[in-house]
């Protein structure tokens, strides 16, 4: 059966995300702390195109004390998260995924950014562990984090990994593993607060499970795990360390969800996502477009109902467009790209959080090891 994946309707009051930056980056000689100073102006359209000015942007270092680099993923914690943890509504977790010698596959932290107090280490683990950019969090007080760990530092020599289960307070408290879990890449979750349904992309063979959770006051447990989605390419790769399945976004409304295959450059639609029992392949092609997609990453949905993709620069690398985030919409037109850094390769996990008429747009700058947020007031 043919299907079209509806395009959002444009009486929401909101039309395309655009979103401007410029930065500036300075470095402590003294502490090797980087500091940024960064001015932005992010423009919101309304029906009737006024724009807005937002608050400024906030620019923090992700380099925990033992000196774990490369930030990969990013993940609010939700409302209504339990009080009396070390981490609370409103806080931005961010995994990193190398150690302090740059050894990909090897980062063993997660750091916490509160919304105005300084950034600390939340979780810190036994190596190796590489945390990915498979990072959510449950709102019964728990948090999700794959690990694709390497021996060496090399795709070559890495292992199938695993899933975390963290409590509030960074205690890890039980491991996923499974045959059908293989590289955990990147994730996405559909939170109902009893249960769960975790969808995780595979670095390693090319795949994209559903593992649907029970979730109570003590723990975290898997009902079942269904492979969903396959036939994604996927290779290690010396600069990247696999390019794979990466970035997922599920519409629970419906039903859908969208899969950012790195090494083919494009992205895809698996339909009945939540509830099939059976591999659906690729899915349909959303959006493929070699001018400004260069190796999608992670992504998030934009307010709008639009797509946001990060590019690893390496599949269809371009110079002239370095550290790119696509806008583009579910129906596949591309709507507007901004820089993350002058360099290439910076932009990886990214994430957005809507309450109300505020929205926030967190991402990570895995080239200088930063993590930039912007508020963005939505209008109606």
């Amino acid at each position: 059966m043919n299907r079209e994946i509806a395009q959002p309707k444009q009486n929401s009051g909101l039309a395309s995300l655009f979103i401007e930056i410029k930065f500036a980056v300075l470095k402590s000689l003294a502490a090797a702390i980087v500091l940024c100073l960064l001015t932005s102006t992010v423009l919101l359209a309304q029906d009737d195109d006024r724009p807005f000015l937002p608050a400024m942007v906030r620019a923090v270092s992700t380099v925990p004390g033992n000196g774990d680099v490369n930030p990969y993923g990013v993940a609010f914690v939700p409302p209504g998260f339990p009080a009396g943890g070390l981490i609370n509504p409103g806080d931005i977790l961010i995994s990193n995924f190398n150690n302090s010698s740059n050894l990909q596959g090897t980062g063993t932290t997660i750091v916490d950014v509160p919304p105005t107090q300084p950034v600390f280490q939340f979780f810190g683990g036994a190596a190796p562990l590489g945390l990915t950019t498979a990072l959510n969090v449950l709102v019964r007080g728990y948090v999700l984090v794959g690990n694709f760990p390497s021996s060496d530092g090399t795709c070559q020599k890495s292992s199938a990994g695993s899933i975390l289960v963290i409590d509030k307070n960074g205690n890890l408290i039980s491991t996923i593993t499974d045959p059908l879990i293989d590289g955990p890449w990147d994730s996405t979750l559909f939170d109902e607060f009893g249960s769960a349904k975790f969808f995780v992309a595979n670095g390693l063979n090319g795949t994209v499970v559903r593992i649907d959770l029970d979730v109570d006051k003590s723990s975290v447990s898997v009902k079942k795990i269904t492979q969903i989605a396959s036939n994604y390419t996927f290779a290690c790769d010396a600069v990247t360390f696999v390019d794979a399945p990466t970035g997922l976004v599920y519409d629970a409304k419906k039903d859908i969800l969208y899969v950012a295959s790195t090494a083919d450059n494009s992205v895809y639609a698996v339909f009945d996502a939540g509830d099939r029992h059976h591999d659906g392949g690729r899915g349909m092609l959303v959006y493929t477009d070699p001018v400004h997609l260069h190796g999608p990453l992670g992504m998030a949905m934009a307010p709008n109902g639009d797509l946001l993709a990060s590019n690893n620069d390496v599949i269809n690398s371009d110079p002239n467009q370095p550290s790119e985030i696509v806008e583009f919409t579910v129906g596949g037109k591309f709507v507007k790209q901004i820089s993350m850094d002058p360099a290439q390769g910076g932009s990886f996990g990214l994430a957005v959080e809507t309450m109300g008429r505020t929205a926030k747009f967190a991402a990570v700058d895995d080239a200088t090891n930063l993590f930039l947020i912007w508020t963005l007031k939505l209008h109606k």
